[in-house]
């Protein structure tokens, strides 16, 4: 048997609609899921048309290498146009959450609610009774509940990302290539012929594409510049256009390197970093030097709270979370939790631990959900 195949069960003629997105993963699940046995049709989703320009947005080359890899592995290929879900379900989220202060990750939202709801509803009115992308996760029925698995490639695993979906969701979902290597993906395309086989991956905000990050913010809020203030000392330090451009942890981008009369008794100059945001005053405060106690958090409040394990965690229990995508996992406890909140606390203080960003909490390989973050402490 392929040993590609392993991680997938015999497909005998039922119907998958696989989320193509031009990529080698999404191009690999639908190959692989086809040799399994599955009858296969493949969707395209476009999710966004402002200023859908080849500047900065992929779709138009995006859609032609999924028209080619599965003219290559022979199946269907329909384009469906969810801009306006995208635009109410993630897009206004998005946007709310940068006017309050806060940093979100659209890239969670976009696939609660797009990627495996409103790509799984279409789904299933073509008939299909699973749909399938090239995440790199795992799922496995367990006891009568179905779990999100971390991807066996820990360099590449997006269970993260994944969090707040539904048992619902993820009983109907399929992650064929979860139990690969990024490595091992690329080979699987170039034998079969597919021309994505060495495709870049894809970065910047979920279907919107790689743009400057500025100008694009600009376009849909109000800029208000305001006080950088050196949150030891309150000194003013320099001007920022906006709190919006500015996230816990951010080092560069500032514009107040190379201060005079700010070295360290060992005439040393530490960078600078954003550490806080005062909304009513439109401050943003600074730290110096990467390690300052206001950049560290042992202890953190979730809210807006999403277990994909359909039960929330014990407390008291040993666990571990991120608090950011690429994290190594942080071994924690859960303190308190209810069906709004949850205090998640840390063996070792975390580093610029991030409001609006999610936390995510594991048992070992199994991603359990968790909430966005709505504050720390130390």
């Amino acid at each position: 048997m392929n040993e590609a195949l392993a991680g997938i069960a015999p497909g005998d003629g039922e119907t998958v609609v696989v989320g193509m997105s031009g990529g080698v993963d999404s191009s690999v699940s639908a190959l692989l899921l086809k040799q399994a046995g599955y009858k296969v049709v493949g969707l395209f989703m476009k999710n966004w048309e402002d200023d859908d320009t080849e500047d900065y947005c992929s779709t138009r080359q995006d859609l032609v290498d999924a028209v080619a890899a599965a003219d290559v592995i022979g199946m269907d290929l329909e384009v469906v146009n969810f801009s306006a879900e995208y635009k109410d379900r993630v897009f206004a989220s998005f946007l709310r959450e940068y006017q309050a202060g806060r940093t979100p990750n659209p890239d969670v939202l976009c696939n609660a609610e797009i990627k495996f709801a409103a790509f799984l509803d279409h789904a299933m009115q073509l008939g299909a009774s699973r749909i399938a992308t090239g995440h790199y996760a795992q799922v496995r029925e367990f006891e009568g509940r179905f779990q999100l698995l971390k991807g066996e490639d820990g360099n590449k695993d997006q269970s993260y990302f994944l969090h707040r979906l539904n048992q619902a969701q993820l009983s109907r979902t399929l992650f064929p290539v979860g139990h690969l290597y990024k490595r091992d993906v690329r080979r699987i395309a170039a034998d079969a012929g597919l021309a994505n086989a060495a495709k870049k991956d894809s970065t910047g905000i979920c279907f919107v594409g790689e743009r400057p990050f500025r100008e694009f913010l600009q376009r849909y809020l109000p800029v208000t510049p305001g006080d950088i203030r050196d949150l030891d000392s309150d000194r003013v330090l320099g001007r920022h256009e906006g709190l919006m451009y500015h996230t816990v942890g951010q080092r560069k981008g500032l514009g107040i390197g190379g201060l005079k009369g700010m070295a360290d008794d060992a005439g040393e100059h530490e960078a600078w970093y954003s550490a806080r945001k005062d909304m009513e005053r439109n401050v943003l405060y600074v730290v110096r030097g990467h390690d300052h106690p206001a950049l560290l958090s042992g202890r953190l409040v979730a809210t807006d709270l999403s277990w994909v394990s359909g039960a929330s965690p014990h407390t008291q229990w040993v666990y571990a979370a991120k608090t950011r995508y690429r994290q190594p996992d942080a071994p924690c406890s859960i303190d308190a939790v209810d069906a709004t909140r949850c205090e998640i606390v840390f063996a070792e203080s975390q580093w610029a631990v991030t409001p609006g960003q999610s936390v995510v909490v594991y048992e070992s390989k199994v991603c359990l959900g968790g909430g966005i973050i709505d504050s720390s402490t130390p």
